[in-house]
């Protein structure tokens, strides 16, 4: 799917390359060892009974020149520097291009003398003289995924994992490239075998991006094992792999991980508010955190994000389960993770494009019948009291992420109070926009002295037209306030910043605040007549790979890099250019009635791709069609989206994963 720098394409070489024999010595049934393998013992080794933590080069320098051994240890400088080692991160993992392209006479690894001029073992031994763990890569094939053609390590495995103990690595990525068609079961044991032959604890991660459900038959092979293809700095990358591995939760375990690839955050394509969502995700999933950002130029958000060490013990928890979702539906899901001390964590996370409130109960996420509970805030590290609600209005791509325990000391802790929104915060121009916000005590204990304000940016006219206090809120009950809203004259289009702040008191006079930032758009009437949606302006844009683009289709990385829309031998002048999971969504102020457009699965990924479209109107789907593959010509979409004030356009992924899903909507065009 990477195209110009990543493994995921030069996987899709190498698959095409499987096809070929490879020529290995006689030896075979396991022609894949060099020597013959003992009987494959089970997993009891006390290994990574929590999920790994720690570092992995490849986002932050490929196979740059700057990958080396300098870099290295400044990343493990930074661990420590940083806080990141006491907050639990281990490992520093080397991935491809640390070696030369061919062995030695011998057959042993070389490393590169540029990048390593004094070995591995160098490297390894300064990492762990900072109390830290070394981690390198190599691929369950003839070569590794890197088009260089670095050497991998099948028939090789026995040399190589002795090779590892004797630097003193700690963990193995085992890739899946240049396989040669070979029984994944069988490459990832014959590794296994070999690394326990070492006499040395090892880390063993398996990367076979989930093709061959190592989910299923792992779990005495691994320590962790890859369940999707390779992620990319993208909300909808991200919320495509997320979805793949929710499902999986009853395969992970002490020991056995599901691995939905490494972490993006801070690399620079999601808003800090989208990578909390991230961090928070991969936490509760109890998937392994591995950082995949430069941390030389790491900002201060970046690392406040990785180092939260409330997140990090959701992560870390011994009992070691994988959230499960309790709910899910409309944007909105609820994920709980049962922990060892009987409490659950919670995510409230927001897929969608405007503020939605989440709701549970401490019921459904599976805790006891109690008077009251404590809800700790793991973002804000705050702790409130509650009846039994767990709700929040949640931001667009936010996740609120709360901790619920039946704790018999909750009453030390003021009520719980959410904060709410009724009303979309879309605004034209000098053109006044009614809003209602709610204050909503979901404590056991009531709030008192309850006051609300809503402030706006600088110029904006804010105005309450009905109370913004209260002397007293139970149980239950909420302050139901309404405002007008007003941009001044001119304000150009786009998102502006508004925060809604509750103060109040508890019973025992302890003073406390609640604030729900949320985003108000200034849009623009759509035009009368029939006009192309790849000219027009949109309210929000996520994408699978790449940035949505307008009348071509998506080249997956820079804007401006897609080629003709092309469906079925048919080319497109306009329309938009999509890649799975994608949603693009767009202000039409009640005046519109028709969506048109011709979809399909872009020709320039050949037999690839399988892709979904569907129409939505005000949060209610208005068209959709079946799965849609490459060897199927363009469908005709129409979609009734009369009267709506937001339409959004959507694509699946099949249901397969997005691998080659680029998607197009020819000639879209929107009618008012």
């Amino acid at each position: 799917m990477r195209h110009l720098h990543t493994r995921t394409t030069r996987r899709r070489v190498v698959a095409a390359l499987t096809v070929l024999l490879f020529a290995l010595p006689a030896a075979a049934p396991a022609a894949v060892a060099d020597e013959q393998a003992p009987e494959a013992p089970a997993l009891a080794d006390g290994l990574a009974l929590t999920p790994p933590m720690g570092f992995n080069n490849w986002n932050s320098t490929h196979c740059r020149a700057e990958f080396n051994e300098s870099m290295v240890k400044g990343i493990a400088d930074i661990f420590v520097a940083k806080g990141l080692k006491d907050a639990g991160y281990q490992y520093v993992n080397l991935d491809d291009c640390w070696a030369l392209p061919a062995r030695d006479a011998d057959g042993k690894l070389v490393p590169d003398p540029a990048r390593f001029p004094n070995g591995i073992k160098a490297v390894a031994d300064y990492v762990h003289s900072k109390g830290l763990k070394l981690g390198i890569y190599t691929s369950a094939g003839t070569k590794t995924c890197n088009s260089a053609g670095f050497p991998g390590a099948l028939g090789h495995e026995y040399s190589d994992a002795r090779q590892f103990a004797d630097w003193g690595v700690d963990y193995l990525k085992y890739d899946n490239c240049n396989n040669q068609g070979v029984d994944a079961r069988q490459r990832y044991t014959t590794m296994r075998d070999a690394l326990k032959a070492t006499g040395r604890p090892i880390v063993y991660s398996i990367c076979e991006w989930g093709e061959n459900k190592p989910w299923e038959w792992a779990a005495d092979v691994g320590h962790l094992w890859r369940t999707t293809g390779d992620i990319s700095d993208s909300w909808g990358s991200m919320l495509s792999i997320l979805k793949q591995n929710l499902p999986l939760a009853p395969h992970a375990g002490p020991g056995h991980w599901n691995d939905p690839d490494m972490l993006e955050v801070g690399n620079g394509g999601m808003t800090d508010t989208e990578y909390r969502s991230h961090f928070s995700m991969w936490s509760v999933m109890a998937a392994p955190l591995l950082i995949g950002s430069d941390l030389r130029s790491a900002s201060d958000e970046t690392f406040e994000i990785l180092g939260n060490k409330e997140v990090v013990a959701v992560d870390q928890d011994p009992l070691g389960k994988q959230g499960a979702v309790v709910s899910s539906g409309g944007g909105r899901w609820v994920v709980a993770k049962e922990m060892k001390d009987g409490s659950r964590t919670v995510a409230l996370f927001n897929e969608s494009s405007s503020p939605q409130r989440i709701a549970t109960t401490a019921a459904a996420v599976g805790l006891p019948a109690a008077g009251a509970y404590t809800l700790r805030d793991l973002w804000k590290h705050e702790s409130r009291n509650t009846a039994g609600t767990i709700s929040a209005t949640v931001p667009a791509h936010g996740t609120v992420l709360v901790r619920v325990s039946a704790d018999r000391r909750w009453q030390q802790h003021p009520p719980a109070v959410e904060l709410g929104l009724d009303g979309s915060p879309l605004v034209e121009a000098a053109a006044p926009a009614g809003l209602t916000t709610t204050v909503t005590d979901l404590g056991r204990t009531p709030a008192r002295q309850v006051s609300v304000r809503l402030s706006g940016p600088a110029g904006w006219t804010v105005k309450a037209a009905s109370p913004t206090t209260a002397k007293t809120l139970s149980t239950g009950r909420s302050l139901r306030t309404r405002w007008t809203v007003t941009a001044p004259q001119g304000t150009p289009p786009g998102s502006y910043d508004l925060t809604l702040r509750a103060s109040y008191r508890s019973p025992a006079g302890v003073r406390a605040e609640n604030t729900l930032p949320f985003a108000a758009t200034v849009v623009v009437p759509p035009p009368s007549g029939t006009s192309g949606l790849g000219d027009l302006p949109w309210l929000s844009a996520a994408n699978g790979y790449g940035p949505v683009e307008r009348n071509t289709s998506n080249g997956e990385s820079a804007a401006g890099d897609g080629h003709p829309i092309t469906i079925g031998g048919v080319v497109y002048a306009r329309g938009l250019g999509v890649h799975a999971e994608s949603s693009v969504e767009y202000y039409t102020g009640a005046a519109c009635e028709t969506v048109t457009a011709q979809v399909g699965v872009d020709d320039e990924k050949g037999a690839k791709g399988t892709v979904a479209f569907e129409v939505w109107a005000d949060g209610t789907k208005a068209a959709s069609t079946g799965v849609l593959t490459n060897a199927m010509a363009a469908e005709s979409l129409t979609a009734d989206v009369t009267g709506a004030r937001l339409i959004r356009l959507v694509v699946t992924d099949g249901g397969d994963g997005i691998d080659s899903d680029h998607a197009d909507w020819g000639d879209a065009r929107l009618s008012c």
